[in-house]
């Protein structure tokens, strides 16, 4: 029963959207603003409740042509593409000289490869891997804004202070009087040791990314000289491409597993107030 309450809450949020595009269509503005018109011209109600009988019928109807319902997917796509390059210009800005410069250095190799292979391929059209570039850009964005912020994170963690708590409890449960004080203070122990297998954890994470970048700098290198020198486009092969998206997606798979250790270890240190052990106090 929970599952089919579920199923049709997600069919009503799914047609609720399209209803409320069809609302705001310039058409059905201007349609009702007619009848309104219409209404304080002639100081008559009729127009009114014709306004209502065809409204009624428009959002009975609009809403579920499979034309409109494409309309408004093309809309919503156009739209979360144009918010996504947003966000993104948005997010270079914000990066140190140094990093801009690299991205944008990026940015003109992915579009002097894609110029090149109309160029020297004679072709109008891009293939579906060099299309893919636009993706492995945004990758590369993506993943130096992690690496950025990881190795900042670094940088302000205080790792002689873990040390100590980790030797004061210790202390405290090999001279704990009680029992349950001890199986607290080994709680503490255990909980101190992840948190310095952490920074392990985030260091090799941090290597990681930084080697990812490289790849894909050198992939987009690669490509360029390849183009300029392949005789037939059939020579370009997919292989490569597959297995820089395969390296990209393992990567960003182990940065999301990380990101949930470290932050659950912060949680705890919030709630056991050692605020000293987090990153934004160090």
């Amino acid at each position: 029963m929970a599952d089919i309450a579920k199923y049709q809450q997600s069919i009503e949020k799914f047609n609720s959207s399209y209803a409320k595009e069809a609302i705001k269509e310039p058409v059905n503005f201007w349609g009702l603003a007619g009848f309104a018109v219409a209404a304080a011209y002639t100081q008559s109600v009729i127009p009114l409740l014709i306004a209502i009988a065809f409204e009624f019928v428009y959002m009975l109807v609009v809403p579920n042509i499979p034309g409109y319902r494409r309309l408004v997917q093309d809309r919503t796509r156009k739209r979360l593409k144009a918010l996504n390059i947003n966000n993104r210009e948005k997010l270079i800005k914000s990066f140190s000289p140094r990093e801009r410069e690299a991205v944008e250095y990026l940015r003109w190799q992915k579009n002097k490869i894609q110029e090149n292979y109309r160029k020297f391929a004679g072709a109008k059209s891009l293939p579906q891997n060099l299309l893919s570039l636009d993706r492995r850009w945004e990758d590369f964005v993506d993943l130096l804004d992690i690496y950025r912020r990881r190795k900042q994170h670094l940088k302000s963690i205080n790792r002689q202070a873990v040390h100590n708590q980790l030797s004061q409890a210790f202390r405290a449960a090999e001279n704990a009087d009680d029992e349950k004080t001890k199986r607290i203070q080994q709680t503490n122990v255990e909980i101190l040791k992840r948190r310095l297998a952490s920074f392990d954890e985030l260091e090799r994470s941090v290597k990681l990314v930084e080697g990812q970048l490289q790849s894909i700098e050198n992939f987009f290198g690669y490509l360029n000289d390849e183009i300029v020198t392949m005789s037939t486009p059939e020579k370009f092969s997919l292989l490569d491409f597959e297995q820089l998206s395969d390296s990209i997606a393992m990567t960003k798979q182990m940065l999301d597993a990380t990101s949930d250790s470290v932050g659950a270890l912060d949680a705890y240190n919030r709630e056991m107030g050692n605020y000293e052990l987090l990153p934004e106090n160090n």
